[in-house]
């Protein structure tokens, strides 16, 4: 049996999708463990794009079965629309997909919560939530009060309790100023006519998904788990507070989908060729120039959830070498090499300096991060389009050269060079052999 993991390297949004959809044929399974709706995962097959945000990358793979697993928090109302869409372009989801009865749900409410807590600013900036309500679901998860899972709504007992709890929530969010149009849309039939909806249209897909992974693992199936967000969002270890409200980085793998460590053996981090970020919170390498701007429009750096402008700076060894650490990672997948293509020079942060000092940890509280600056070491850019190299040895030497130094730094080597949005644009390398992934060229 082997499971796979496919882990964000950086702040979210470095291809995880396209990576999860290419590899899919190869596992049994394909298993989103973490996150929410403000997940958002591209995914380009010909020339029909899918933009996902809870349905796993594995689904356009009919011979693959799809599991949400507990750790992610579920929005019905969003889960049914993508259904809904990917029915109406021939795909559906309830044939190869299952969602764990014990997965928590966003409801009404979590919303109405998270734009009166993203409008709050943290030190003077805000943390910058999609607005989702994936922060106050996870928060109720935690204090178990006033938790709705999806076990919930095929329960007798499901419309006394969100009754109530819609009941609670509305007190609450009165306090908090909310005025009577808003709280009208949680009243408590309203609520419960959604979930009655809600469970006529998911009740066939609601399953007890920790016990058929096990029961999976034990007769030797292989497993693909998709992480969500990226490893420097993880709540515990990443640019706390400005981080999402899940361990997005690899420690949080095992806990989500249900599965011990023993089953996992490869880690595949993804990170892009370059740096970006959405929202707040301190970014050593950003680039607010011309050049910053220039990556931006060359990489069409905005949002799949929110369609935000992404913040774009230069390669942060320092940032991926802690992550992939962090992230028990294996070997590496470099994405939007076709972006640095263009670019005359090209440069890599290998150390920060701190306060005077050379330092070569990344820092734990957001003070000493955003005091940092960057060490950077130059290297040329190769000014030749990469875009239709298929083989490793096809690249240019300078392209290589920014892979190899990159792989010195990060201490791991690199399998996968991806260079534009479809699946044949992506190359894998004599070091994907040993993560068994040598027969996924295309």
């Amino acid at each position: 049996m082997s499971g796979t993991c496919v882990i964000g390297l950086q702040w979210g949004d470095e291809a995880k999708g396209k990576l999860v959809d290419l590899l899919a044929s190869q596992f049994d399974w394909v298993v989103r463990y973490q996150g929410g709706a403000n997940a958002g995962h591209t995914v380009v097959n010909g020339d029909q794009v899918y933009k996902l945000h809870h349905i796993p990358s594995g689904i356009l793979n009919p011979d693959v079965q799809n599991v949400i697993t507990p750790g992610v928090v579920i929005n019905p109302e969003t889960m049914i629309q993508e259904m809904d869409g990917l029915l109406a372009r021939g795909v559906d989801c309830t044939k190869n997909m299952r969602v764990s009865e014990r997965a928590h749900l966003v409801m009404p409410w979590h919303i109405a919560e998270d734009r009166r807590i993203n409008a709050t600013a943290v030190r003077g900036e805000s943390i910058g939530t999609t607005n989702r309500g994936i922060g106050p679901c996870y928060r109720d998860k935690v204090g178990r009060t006033h938790a709705i899972r999806m076990t919930d709504l095929i329960q007798p007992s499901r419309d006394e309790r969100i009754a109530l709890v819609a009941e609670q929530k509305i007190a609450m969010l009165r306090a908090l100023g909310a005025d009577e149009e808003e709280l009208k849309a949680l009243a408590p039939e309203v609520v419960v006519a959604q979930a009655t909806r809600w469970a006529e249209r998911l009740e066939g897909i609601i399953s007890d998904t920790t016990h058929s992974l096990l029961d999976a693992c034990e007769d030797g199936a292989r497993l693909l788990f998709e992480g969500a967000q990226g490893a420097l969002l993880d709540l515990d270890h990443g640019t706390y507070p400005f981080v999402t409200s899940s361990n997005s980085s690899g420690v949080g793998v095992c806990a989500g989908a249900g599965v011990p460590p023993r089953w996992i053996n490869q880690v595949l981090g993804v990170c892009k060729a370059y740096s970006t970020r959405v929202g707040g919170g301190p970014f050593v390498t950003e680039l607010e120039d011309e050049t910053g701007e220039r990556i931006r429009k060359l990489g069409n750096e905005f949002g799949t959830t929110t369609g935000r402008p992404r913040r774009c700076g230069w390669f942060d060894a320092v940032a991926v070498r802690y992550t992939a650490r962090l992230s028990g990672v294996t070997r590496i997948a470099l994405m939007m090499m076709d972006v640095l293509a263009h670019l005359d020079e090209l440069k890599v942060c290998v150390a920060y300096e701190l306060d005077g000092e050379r330092i070569e940890r990344f820092p734990s509280h957001p003070e000493q991060l955003r005091r940092c600056k960057p060490i950077y070491e130059t290297i040329p850019g190769w000014k030749e389009p990469v875009d239709e190299v298929r083989r490793e040895e096809d690249f240019p030497a300078g392209a290589l050269a920014y892979v190899r130094r990159i792989e010195e730094l990060i201490g791991i080597p690199v399998a996968v060079l991806s260079v534009g949005p479809d699946r044949a644009q992506t190359i894998f390398t004599k070091q994907a052999s040993e993560l068994q992934l040598e027969t996924a060229n295309v």
